[in-house]
């Protein structure tokens, strides 16, 4: 496969930044599309060029790093798939691709494809997880879940954090994030104590950071990964306004 890319290349924070085109020859289409850019990358410092920057680790669709914009769509238009996971033969020969950063002020610019999440960070340490002591493991249904909590609670804790909601919606909301991972705890026994008090805190924190409120248009869900479902942000929006009620 022949290609031709338009890279977005911006060297710092500070830098302006602008879309620079590159042609990629003999690419194969079972190549991942991290892959296809090890080629372009191993060329361009044959060239003495600087590589293009992108996050990447476990490559397995897990770990939430990698994240691009792909013809103006967070990861590329293959439903449920990370970048990693996307392969080249989703694309047409001679095709035309361009590569953009995840765009939202909270998520600025590193370097190229790499945007600073730690936003993300700061929103799970506001509370994020369960503060109670809970003793050692307890012994296999010594306390009982309702099927349906169990499984609401799974969907949201698939949430890998790799911030497509965020660079897909209008307003660089997010919402599915902080839902997903106030969810995966306030369904279970154990997140009960702290439930609307970790509501009110997460919610508030992801406010302070800067990101957008959400209007219920659903990009975020359309390209997440994990298939995280709108409804994860009623839970999150019911329980904050009961911690803002008391």
């Amino acid at each position: 496969m022949n290609l031709t890319l338009k890279v977005w290349r911006q060297s710092g924070p500070k830098d302006k930044g602008r879309m620079v085109t590159y042609r990629v020859e003999d690419i194969s289409p079972d190549m991942s599309f991290l892959e296809m850019l090890d080629v372009l990358n191993e060329r361009l410092i044959l060239e003495g060029d600087d590589p293009i920057a992108f996050d990447h680790d476990c490559r397995e669709g897990i770990c939430g790093m990698c994240g691009m914009v792909i013809n103006g769509v967070a990861h590329g238009e293959q439903r449920a798939t990370t970048t990693c996971q996307l392969h080249m033969r989703h694309f047409e020969d001679g095709a035309e691709i361009t590569i953009e950063p995840w765009r939202a002020a909270p998520f600025p610019v590193v370097k190229d494809l790499v945007v600073d999440r730690s936003a993300f960070d700061r929103i799970i340490q506001a509370g994020g997880f369960v503060s109670v002591p809970a003793g050692s493991a307890p012994d296999a249904h010594s306390v009982p879940v309702r099927k349906e909590d169990a499984d609401s609670a799974f969907d949201a804790a698939t949430c890998i954090g790799c911030g497509a909601c965020v660079a897909a919606c209008p307003n660089g909301s997010a919402s599915l994030f902080t839902a997903a991972k106030i969810t995966h705890l306030s369904l279970l026994p154990q997140g009960q104590p702290e439930r609307l008090t970790r509501a009110k805190a997460m919610v508030d924190q992801m406010d302070g950071e800067g990101f957008g409120g959400c209007t219920n248009t659903g990009e975020c869900t359309a390209v997440c990964p994990k298939g995280i479902p709108l409804d994860t942000i009623a839970r999150m929006n019911a329980d904050y306004l009961k911690a803002n009620s008391k």
